[in-house]
């Protein structure tokens, strides 16, 4: 399965989850759509003024400068986000 029909797939899963509690979305995979998404995002991001990062649970909860939490629920990000272990010799 080539990189457009695994994104199309998980479009269509996440759109799936949607309709089953009677709720729209919206998908951009490119263009003018998925350039709003991601600066509106990038502006997002940058309200953050910490983060808690549990690579166990597979979760990153965000915290705003304006006291919200944001938790994100992913398999990959906590260990984007986790550094390496250090030990003192």
């Amino acid at each position: 399965m080539n990189e457009d029909d695994k994104l199309g797939a998980a479009i269509e899963r996440v759109q799936e989850l949607g309709a089953e509690v009677e709720s729209s979305a919206e998908a951009s995979t490119g263009g003018d759509a998925l350039a709003h998404i991601r600066a509106e995002l990038h502006k997002w991001v940058d309200t953050v003024a910490g983060a808690v990062v549990n690579a166990g649970l597979g979760r990153v909860t965000l915290l705003h400068h304006n006291g919200k939490e944001t938790s994100i629920a992913s398999s990959e990000l906590p260990y984007l986000l986790s550094r390496p272990a250090k030990f003192d010799n």
